[in-house]
C-alpha cells in the first residue's frame, strides 16, 4: 500500500494501490512512468492522484470503454442516440451504440491499425463519427479529430503527425481533400466515407458499409484482448489546437483524462443521471473540438444523456430548427453562437407591432432586474415570465431548458444580459484543450457574474505572478491536465511549469468564495510605446456596447504612440457560402435610421462618408475614452473596414472560439486602401 504525498514521490512499482481515508483503491496495472509528461504517443504518465484532494482519490481510473460498459449496464433500457432519417428521428439504444461501436473496432482490427497510430475523422457530426471515434480507440488507435473546414494541407499536417493508418471521411468534398494529400501519407492504409457511397472505386476505399462488412470475422475475444491491454494513464485522443501562432499543437489525452473529466467535471454543472432523469442534448458544434467531445460523447455516455444530431448546416441557421423539435434539457453553446442567436431574437423583436414590442420589452427588463437584484419584483416577474418570456424559450427550443452552457471564449456581459432578460443564465465554463475541457464550471449552485464559475472539486488552481490588484496567470492543476504535446517537447516544457502545473496564458483574479474572473491574455497584452500595459478585450467589449452596429473591433497599438481601432459593421450573411455580405443587418439599419441616416450598406457609410454615422461612433467612442483609466488607453484613430471578420474571408478561424487571425494594417495602425501587407492580429507579434 503506498500513499502518495503532495510532492508525489516516484514510485518505481508497476502495481500501485493508493489509499483514501484507509481503504484501499486499486487502479489496476498501469504501466511504469515517473514523469508527469510524455511527448510519445506510445507514452504513458503518472496520474495526478493525491489524497489533499478527496475527489480525485475517490474515482478509479477508467479506460473509455471501461466506463462505457459500467454504463451500458446501468442505462441499458434508454436511448442513447437520435438522428434523421427521412425526415423522421430513428433511435439507437445504449446497448446497440455500444455495438455498433465494437463492430467499427473489429473493422479496424482487420485493417491493420497499429497500436498507438491516428484514426482520423473529418466531416460532421452523426453517430457514424460516435462509433469511429469510440471504435477506433478499442482497436488502440488514437482517435483524431480533424476540422471539417481545414484545407487539404492542414488536414495533411494532422493526419502526417498523427501518423494516421485510416481516415474517415464525411462525403465527396472531404474525401477529395484526402486524395490530393493520399500520396504523402505513408501510413495511411485506408480511407471510409460514412455518409453516401464513394462516386469512384480506388484501392482501399471503402463506403460505411463495406466498412463495417471487414470485420465479420474478427472474433470479441481479439478485441476484447486489445481493449483490456490499454491502461488509463496512456493515450487515446488527439485534440490539435487551430496553429494561429504556429504549427498546431496535438493535444495527448489520456483515458483517465476524458473518464475523469466526464464524472467530475459534470457534477459540477449537475448533470441529472439517465437513470434519474435523463437529459438531452443537440449535438452541433465540431467535434474535432474539446468542447464538443467532452459534452456531446465522453459526459454523455457517462450519464446516460440522449444525444440527437443537427443537421450538417446547424450553424448556417437550421440549428433553432432542430433545438424546438428535440427541446433539449440543456444546451452548450461557444459565445458567438449565443450572439447570433441574440442578434436573431433582436431582428424579430424588431419587427413586432408597437404592442408587442413594448410587451416584450418590459418583460426582459423585469426579468433582468430579477436576476440582477433576486427577491425583487417576484410577483412582476413570475407575470411577465408565464405571459411573454415562456413563449419567447419555446421559438428557440428551449421550452425544456434549464441549464445553458457558454464556453471556449469569454462571453460578452451585453449578450449575458440579453438571455438574463429572456429568464436564461448562461453558466460560463472556463478551461481548455490541455486540461480535457472544463477546469472552471459555473452552475445552479456556482453562480456569480460575471465570473467563469469555481474550479471543478478534485481540480486544483492557482495565480502566479500576481500583481497589486491581486491579477496573476491562470495556472492549473488535476487528472484533467493533458499528457503533453505530441511530437513537441519543447512546447510541453513552456506549458507545463517545473512543478507540473499547467500555465494557461490567461489572466486571472480568484476571489474570497472561490469564483475566478478572466481579465485578459498575456499574449493579448498591448505594450505601447511608453510601455503602457494595456489589456484590449475590455476596450473593444466597451465599443461594441456603446455602438450596436459594430460586429468587430480591433484594437491596435502595439510598439506604438498611441491606440487605433478598426471597426466592422454588422451585415447579413450568405447562408450559402457563409460570407458577409455589403447589407448591413436590420439591427445596424435602424441604428442609422435613428440618427436620421438613409444608409442600407457598408458602401454607403464608407464611400459616402456618412457624416450622421461616423459622428455618432465618434461620440461613441469619446464615452469609451472618458471611462479611460490613463491618456495611454485612450483610443485616437480609428477606420472602419469595407468587409466583416469570417471564416470565409480567412479573418476568422473556427476552433470554435472564432479567434480573429488576419487583417491589413498600415505602420500608423489604420487600414489603407490597396495594402497587401498581412499582419497577424496577435496584439504583441503582428
Amino acid at each position: 500500500l503506498v500513499s502518495i504525498s503532495h510532492n508525489f514521490t516516484l514510485h518505481k512499482l508497476k502495481q500501485v494501490t493508493f489509499r483514501c481515508c484507509g481503504s484501499p483503491l486499486s487502479c489496476g496495472s498501469l504501466p511504469l512512468s515517473e514523469s508527469l509528461w510524455t511527448t510519445k504517443a506510445s507514452g504513458s504518465v503518472r496520474l495526478r492522484i493525491n489524497e489533499a484532494c478527496r475527489e480525485e482519490t475517490t474515482t478509479e481510473p477508467l479506460t473509455v470503454h471501461q466506463m462505457f460498459k459500467t454504463s451500458v449496464k446501468r442505462y441499458g433500457h434508454l436511448n442513447a442516440l437520435a438522428y434523421k432519417k427521412n425526415n423522421q428521428w430513428e433511435k439507437i439504444t445504449f446497448p446497440e451504440y455500444y455495438h455498433c461501436c465494437r463492430r467499427a473496432g473489429k473493422s479496424f482490427l482487420k485493417l491493420e491499425l497499429k497500436r498507438f497510430h491516428g484514426v482520423g475523422i473529418l466531416g460532421s457530426n452523426s453517430p457514424e463519427w460516435f462509433f469511429s471515434a469510440i471504435g477506433g480507440i478499442m482497436a488502440g488507435g488514437i482517435l483524431t479529430g480533424i476540422y471539417s473546414t481545414n484545407c487539404p494541407e492542414a488536414c495533411h499536417y494532422v493526419a502526417s503527425d498523427s501518423k494516421a493508418n485510416i481516415i474517415m471521411v464525411e462525403n465527396q468534398k472531404q474525401l477529395e481533400k484526402i486524395l490530393q494529400i493520399r500520396s504523402r501519407l505513408p501510413d495511411l492504409k485506408a480511407i471510409v466515407q460514412y455518409s453516401g457511397s464513394p462516386q469512384q472505386k480506388l484501392p482501399n476505399l471503402y463506403s460505411w458499409e463495406e466498412f463495417l462488412e471487414l470485420g465479420v470475422d474478427v472474433s470479441d475475444s481479439e478485441l476484447d484482448e486489445m481493449m483490456d491491454s490499454q491502461r488509463a494513464n496512456q493515450c487515446c485522443t488527439l485534440i490539435y489546437t487551430s496553429g494561429t501562432t504556429g504549427r498546431p499543437k496535438g493535444v495527448m489525452l489520456s483515458h483517465d483524462n476524458i473518464t475523469w473529466t466526464a464524472i467530475h467535471a459534470s457534477r459540477a454543472g449537475d448533470v441529472s443521471a439517465g437513470d434519474v432523469q435523463q437529459e438531452t442534448l443537440v449535438s452541433y458544434l465540431p467535434l474535432s473540438h474539446i468542447a464538443a467531445q467532452m459534452f456531446d460523447i465522453w459526459t454523455a455516455i457517462q450519464w446516460g444523456e440522449m444525444v440527437y444530431f443537427a443537421q450538417p448546416d446547424a450553424l448556417k441557421g437550421s440549428l433553432v430548427t432542430t433545438l424546438t423539435e428535440v427541446n433539449p434539457s440543456n444546451h452548450m453553446g461557444v459565445p458567438r453562437v449565443w450572439e447570433k442567436i441574440m442578434e436573431k431574437v433582436k431582428e424579430e423583436i424588431s419587427r413586432c407591432g408597437y404592442v408587442k414590442k413594448k410587451l416584450v420589452t418590459w418583460a426582459m427588463s423585469v426579468s433582468l432586474q430579477h436576476h440582477q437584484r433576486p427577491g425583487e419584483k417576484q410577483f412582476l416577474f413570475a407575470l411577465a415570465d408565464s405571459l411573454v418570456l415562456e413563449k419567447l424559450r419555446a421559438q428557440l427550443g428551449f421550452s425544456h431548458c434549464h441549464k445553458f452552457f457558454s464556453g471556449a471564449a469569454p462571453i460578452g456581459m451585453e449578450t449575458i444580459e440579453f438571455f438574463l432578460g429572456l429568464n436564461i443564465c448562461l453558466y460560463e465554463v472556463y478551461g481548455m484543450s490541455e486540461s480535457t475541457g472544463p477546469h472552471f464550471v459555473s452552475g445552479p449552485r456556482a453562480y456569480k457574474l460575471p465570473s467563469c464559475g469555481k474550479v471543478i472539486p478534485g481540480c486544483r488552481a492557482k495565480l502566479s505572478n500576481m500583481d497589486s490588484s491581486n491579477v496573476g496567470e491562470v495556472c492549473c492543476w488535476g487528472r484533467n491536465i493533458f499528457m503533453g504535446f505530441l511530437n513537441m517537447e519543447d512546447k510541453t516544457l513552456e506549458a507545463l511549469d517545473e512543478e507540473g502545473w499547467l500555465r494557461s496564458g490567461d489572466l486571472g483574479r480568484i476571489d474570497q468564495d472561490g469564483f475566478l474572473y478572466i481579465t485578459g491574455r498575456i499574449k493579448e497584452l498591448i505594450i505601447t510605446a511608453g510601455g503602457e500595459n494595456i489589456p484590449p478585450v475590455p476596450i473593444e467589449e466597451a465599443v461594441k456596447k456603446e455602438l450596436p452596429l459594430i460586429s468587430n473591433a480591433m484594437l491596435i497599438g502595439d510598439k506604438r504612440k498611441f491606440l487605433s481601432l478598426l471597426l466592422t459593421l454588422k451585415v447579413t450573411v450568405n447562408t450559402e457560402t457563409t460570407e458577409p455580405t455589403q447589407e448591413l443587418s436590420l439591427e445596424a439599419v435602424q441604428f442609422c435610421q435613428h440618427l436620421g441616416s438613409q444608409s442600407t450598406k457598408v458602401s454607403d457609410i464608407i464611400e459616402g462618408q456618412d457624416q450622421e454615422v461616423y459622428l455618432a461612433i465618434q461620440q461613441g467612442i469619446d464615452r469609451v475614452n472618458a471611462q479611460a483609466t490613463s491618456n495611454a488607453q485612450i483610443i485616437q484613430k480609428w477606420t472602419i473596414l469595407p468587409w466583416d471578420f469570417s471564416i470565409a474571408g480567412g479573418e476568422l478561424v473556427w476552433v470554435p472560439r472564432m479567434k480573429l487571425v488576419w487583417t491589413c494594417v498600415s505602420n500608423s495602425g489604420i487600414l489603407e486602401a490597396g495594402m497587401t501587407v498581412g499582419l497577424r492580429l496577435a496584439h504583441n507579434e503582428g
